[in-house]
């Protein structure tokens, strides 16, 4: 499968400055970037960076980056699924995932987050793919936010909604370990029936339960 990347950008305007959306970025642009030192949900920033310039060097991997001037305040992870992981069983070439996403604290409550999904929805290629995200309550940053397990849910949904993200049922373990966690995803317009009826496949695995 070919995975054609077309470049895509938007503005936004603050009280102080503009923060340029854009993406995909390639590894050189990535690793010629300041990055924010208040992006340390996954990692400390300069690991997170690493990690991002390896992921846009993969063929399906996507980063979409949120910066002022040459600082990387959010970004948004592509590619596809761990190989430990059930969303890879199937061998799906068409299923991609929305790996992390990202905003410094400093620059939340400007639609970072909303944005950073909507231009990466701006490549027509992404038609092409089934694009899933596994939401845990564990790596969403409760403190900072001071928002409850369930409002902070509220707004990841409300995010991912933008990227056209909807919520899928599934009994994947770990998943099903706690309420508020959840599986979307986003079908994309070319998608053949078959590959729904494996995706159903990879999101049911247990259907005696039921």
């Amino acid at each position: 499968m070919k995975h054609p990347k077309t470049y895509n950008a938007k503005e936004i305007k603050t009280p102080n400055e503009c923060i340029l959306i854009e993406g995909p970025i390639p590894q050189d642009k990535l690793a010629s970037y300041d990055f924010h030192d208040g992006l340390v949900a996954f990692r400390q920033p300069k690991q997170q960076q690493k990690a991002l310039v390896e992921i846009a060097g993969l063929p399906e991997g996507r980063i979409i980056i949120a910066r002022v001037h040459d600082m990387i305040v959010g970004y948004v992870t592509y590619l596809y699924p761990d190989p430990l992981e059930r969303w890879s069983e199937g061998n799906m070439k068409e299923l991609i995932e929305l790996g992390a996403i990202e905003v410094a604290p400093e620059f939340r409550g400007y639609s970072v987050g909303k944005n950073l999904l909507r231009v990466s929805m701006m490549d027509d290629a992404m038609e092409d793919y089934i694009i899933i995200t596994t939401e845990y309550y564990w790596h969403w940053d409760l403190k900072g936010s001071g928002l409850n397990v369930w409002e902070y849910r509220k707004v990841m949904e409300k995010m991912m909604n933008a990227g056209g993200l909807e919520w899928y049922a599934t009994d994947e373990p770990e998943i099903s370990s706690h309420p508020a966690n959840c599986l979307m995803a986003r079908i994309g317009k070319r998608i053949e029936p078959e590959s729904i009826q494996q995706f159903d496949r990879l999101r049911f695995q247990n259907r005696f339960m039921y």
